[in-house]
């Protein structure tokens, strides 16, 4: 597998770093997941994430309910509709995630060297010398000198707000454990990891599928974030599910990657996902931190061949509390655009952070500098090389629009797409300059009524990297005329004028399909 330098174009002009960042409609080519929660659900503010450069928004099951969720979703909705920028759902699921219960929600104090007992009644009153957990089989699967983790929800990685203990003993379905530093635990529940345990609990719960069916068929959700994503069953199963649910079986399956189990089996995982996530602070505990690096490029590497996205968690803990990211952080997120990373989520950053469109625009901005040095040519080689010969007719097309692009120094990529496939196959050969997806919606009639799709592949391609939707009138079908493809086209090149990606005399690269054949044209824009 390549090393991630060889990925940095060569020279950088050190002039460059001295340039200030331009204004553009696009922040950066790689998409910003936000997750929504008590700092981000105004509509003022999630209009701010939006302009920010939040393309993709996240809601976490893990806490609150889903009345609450619903309220976040619709002030989403204005907030779309005031500022004009689209939006993806993403709901995270809750998964095999342990908790620990804190009923009282009154601060809990923990000493280094003391002890505490975790244990499955929970009718106890969590205090420093009993924690209460939400799964009664933590005592079969840990044994003495075993490490786990608690901390606040997405573990802010402080030592004064999150623990480590080492479990002594076992006594019946009592957990005790070591204290091995002094922290104060505040709120009303903690995740609690135990490092390459294998925990039996399922995947997809029970409340999970409550959730789905109800809350995600009711807002049609684009993605599923499918928590503690262990083996590629757990995909199919998912999927399975989905597929019942009629409104939302296009829904597309993210895995979470989350522990050693899930990055044991990832090859598989990957084949049955759509998208991979890869989460960084579980992955963080459970793995030494010597390899964390090595299980990032390698599983953006492989998702990048697959032409599946992956997105990245855990980059710029610090801008919780602080208004600018540490340089080792703002290092993580240009590595991460490096490595092939298609977007970053921001989890505790937005949810409870106190600057929650900062941080957006920050990670927008670090994205952006990375993605200029990112050496495409060495990238697309690369690419062409894995995919191998003979190439398939649609690989072969958009690996030929990419090439052209590049050689005319195009300003835009326009693909004409329904499915969404081919545009995201351009996307996988990473051009320099955005690909504007022109969905083109299927008709679907009956006798009685007639309706069609698009809107879900518009929107869920908003976590692709460089990839920019817009979803063209209903009224044209798929199987368009040559005529009808023409006035499409000028809607979309008037539609990139408007955003100031293209002017006058600019070259653009369109691909679409006339007839059974795929064409790959290029324009010279007239004044």
């Amino acid at each position: 597998m390549p090393s991630s330098h060889l990925l940095l174009e060569e020279p950088i002009r050190m002039v460059s770093i001295l340039e200030p960042s331009k204004p553009s409609f696009f922040p950066a080519m790689t998409k910003i997941v936000g997750t929504l929660g008590p700092k981000s659900r105004s509509v003022e503010t999630i209009s701010g994430c939006l302009k920010a450069g939040m393309s993709v928004a996240r809601f976490d099951f893990s806490w609150h309910d889903p009345e609450y969720h619903q309220e976040t979703l619709e002030n989403l909705k204005v907030a779309v509709k005031s500022t004009k920028k689209l939006c993806a759902v993403m709901l995270d699921t809750v998964g095999a995630e342990m908790q620990v219960v804190n009923k009282s929600e009154k601060a809990i104090s923990l000493e280094a060297n003391a002890q505490v007992v975790l244990t499955p009644d929970q009718g106890q009153e969590a205090s420093s010398e009993i924690l209460p957990i939400n799964f009664d089989g933590l005592a079969k699967a840990v044994k003495k000198g075993d490490t786990i983790f608690i901390g606040q929800y997405l573990f802010t990685g402080s030592e004064t707000t999150s623990v480590w203990l080492e479990v002594s003993e076992v006594n019946g379905e009592d957990v005790v454990c070591i204290i091995k530093n002094s922290a104060t635990l505040a709120g009303s529940l903690f995740t609690l990891h135990a490092s390459q345990i294998h925990i039996d609990l399922p995947t997809l719960t029970e409340k999970d599928k409550e959730v789905i069916s109800t809350w995600g068929v009711k807002n049609k959700i684009d993605f599923l974030s499918l928590s503690y994503t262990r083996h590629a069953e757990d995909v199919r199963q998912a999927r399975e599910f989905l597929s019942k649910l009629g409104d939302i079986s296009q829904t597309q399956i993210f895995a979470k990657i989350e522990n050693v189990e899930g990055l044991t089996h990832f090859d598989e995982i990957l084949q049955e996902a759509d998208g991979i996530i890869l989460s960084r602070g579980n992955l963080g505990i459970d793995l030494p931190p010597e390899k964390v690096f090595l299980f990032q490029k390698s599983a953006l590497y492989k998702c990048n061949m697959a032409g599946k996205p992956a997105v990245l968690t855990r980059v710029v803990d610090s801008m919780t509390d602080n208004l600018r990211p540490t340089r080792a952080e703002a290092t993580d997120v240009a590595n991460a655009v490096l490595d092939g990373s298609d977007a970053i989520l921001l989890g505790a950053e937005t949810l409870r952070g106190l600057y929650p469109v900062e941080t957006i625009s920050t990670v927008g901005r670090i994205c952006s500098e990375a993605e200029k040095v990112f050496n495409q040519d060495l990238y697309f080689k690369r690419t062409v090389k894995y995919v191998g010969e003979p190439m398939t007719h649609l690989e072969s097309i958009a690996s030929s629009a990419v090439r052209a692009a590049i050689k005319v120094k195009a300003s835009i990529i326009i693909c004409f797409t329904s499915s969404g496939r081919a545009a995201r196959l351009i996307a996988k050969y990473r051009p320099t300059m955005p690909v504007l997806s022109v969905v083109i919606p299927r008709l679907k009639t009956n006798q009685l009524k007639w309706s069609f799709s698009g809107a879900f592949e518009a929107r869920q391609s908003l976590i692709v990297r460089g990839l920019f939707p817009m979803l063209a009138d209903p009224r044209h079908p798929a199987e368009s005329t040559s005529a009808t493809n023409e006035s499409i086209l000028k809607v979309a090149l008037d539609h990139g004028k408007a955003l100031g990606v293209i002017k006058s005399h600019d070259r653009v690269v369109v691909c679409q399909k006339l007839g059974d054949a795929s064409v790959v044209k290029i324009i010279e824009l007239e004044d």
